[in-house]
Order: structure tokens, then sequence, then C-alpha cells
């Protein structure tokens, strides 16, 4: 039922037909939420599919209706032409391995429903070109049969689920232009994603958009500080003592000698005094003496 001008609301009646595993509602004029019985489409809640029941469905005619009528009706040729990973293809007689839903190109607005994820049966998913907003459902990882995944031209918002990484069969991935922010998640497949796929995205990081996030920038690690040691202390004394001691002699030294050395006077003078000094030492010891023996 794509391409036509189908308007209003997704009818809630849709999800009586519980068997129904091919969904096509894409580039029609529909609005408002996705309704969130989704999730009683039976037939994509199981991963394995019974061909002999699809079949009997499909051709319309079983074991019964030719018992009854005593003939057979042949059968006829089905074939199917939908969006298959991006790419329009045509499958001829399919074994109906093919549980999809598109809805892309409407006006559906609204978050996606969480029940999606109980279509664990699920090979494609298309919910492009649509006014989502909210985020993408946390346990998606769940539809483990996921081959193909357009959530593009949206306005999703949130991070990317670590989830998405584990669906091992996911080929096809669209989550550009949209408003999600973080790290893409890394691990598995997830790395093999080009850029474009995660592009339009202004808060978004990782190596598939050579982008790096806040937690990548390499640590700074603080500066050590100055290790405070006694024994730089001492030394430190000890050389400006041994500097003083220095200075102080030379200072002393020359002080003394350098006068006597350059003025003749000086030298004259200080004689005079030793010999005054010696005089009164050589008195006073005879004198002392003389008292002593007396």
């Amino acid at each position: 039922m794509s391409g036509n001008s189908f308007s209003g609301n997704l009818s809630k009646h849709l999800c009586y037909l519980k068997k129904l595993q091919l969904l096509d509602l894409s580039r029609n004029n529909l609005s408002n939420e996705i309704p969130t019985c989704l999730k009683n489409f039976t037939a994509m809640s199981k991963k394995s599919i019974n061909s002999t029941e699809t079949a009997s469905l499909i051709y319309w005619y079983n074991d019964t209706y030719i018992e009854t009528y005593g003939f057979t009706i042949s059968r006829y040729t089905f074939n199917i032409t939908v969006m298959w990973k991006g790419v329009k293809c045509g499958f001829k007689s399919p074994e109906l391995r093919l549980n999809s839903i598109d809805l892309s190109s409407n006006d559906f607005i609204g978050e996606i429903p969480n029940e999606i994820v109980f279509l664990v049966g699920l090979f494609s998913l298309n919910l492009s070109r649509n006014n989502l907003s909210g985020e993408i459902p946390s346990e998606i990882g769940n539809i483990t049969s996921l081959e193909s995944l357009d959530l593009s031209k949206n306005h999703i918002s949130g991070t990317i689920p670590s989830s998405l990484s584990q669906i091992d069969n996911l080929g096809v991935l669209e989550l550009s232009n949209n408003s999600l922010y973080g790290r893409i998640p890394p691990g598995r497949h997830m790395d093999t994603f080009d850029g474009s796929c995660f592009e339009g995205n202004p808060n978004l990081c990782g190596t598939q958009l050579n982008k790096t996030c806040p937690g990548d920038m390499p640590e700074v690690k603080p500066e050590e500080p100055t290790r405070h040691d006694d024994a730089d202390d001492n030394s430190d004394f000890y050389e400006a003592l041994h500097m003083s001691l220095g200075f102080g002699f030379f200072t002393g030294f020359w002080g003394l000698l350098g006068p006597l050395l350059f003025w003749r006077s000086w030298r004259i003078a200080y004689l005079r005094f030793l010999n005054k000094v010696a005089d009164y030492i050589y008195v006073t010891v005879a004198v002392y003496v003389a008292k002593f023996y007396k």
C-alpha cells in the first residue's frame, strides 16, 4: 500500500492481522503516533517461520479443499517488490522470511513504540523521513534477526543504545540527520559502518565520524609537588657557611696586614704596641714570680 495518498491515523484495527509479515505503508500522508499494538503481529514475533503454513495461507487452498472438490488448483506465481536494505528489490515466490515494516516518508510523530522490540523475527525496519522524536528503544538489541534499520531524517534524540551493537546480522544502519548525541557504541561490527550512517548529528562522536569524544582526551597528570629534602637544605647551609667564613677570613686578614705591609707609619705604631704589650706581660709575670718566692 505504499505510494498512495492515505492520510490520518494508522488504524489500530490493522493490529488484528496477527499473521501479517510484510507491512509497507511508505510514501503516504499518515500522521499522528505509531500505535503500540504492533506487538500483536505474532508472525513477526517468531524467529522461525512455518513455510507450509505460510504457503497454505498465501496460495488460498489446502488439502481439505482438494479432498472436497476432487481437483487441484495450480499455484499462481507470488511476486513482491519492496525496498530491501535501501534498495528496491523483487522477490519471486519467496518463503516469506521477509518480516518487514516500512512506514517511511510519512508524517508520524511521537516516539518509536517500545513494543517494537517484541518483534524479534523482524528482518527490516524503516521509519525514516518522519517527524519522530524521543529516544531509540534501549532494548532494540532484542531484535537479533534485524538486518536493516533506517531511522534517518527524524528528530530522534538521546544516545545510541549499546544493545544495537549486539545485532550480528545488522548489515544496513541509517541514523543520520537526527539529534543524537554522545559516543557511537563500539564493539563487534559497529566499527564497520562509515560516517555517512551517523552524519547530521552534531553532538555525536566516535571513530566513524573522526571526532573524539570528551572522554577520549588524554589525561593531564597534575605536576608533583617539589619534594622537600632536608639533605638539600643542609648542603645549602654548609655552602653558605663556608662562603661566609672564607669571606670573613679574607677581610680580617687583609684588613689587618694590608695596612702594615703598605704603610710604614702603621708598621711602626703596630710594633710599638707589641713592645708595650710584651713589656707589660714581662713586668706582670716578674712581679707575680717575685711575690710567689718572697
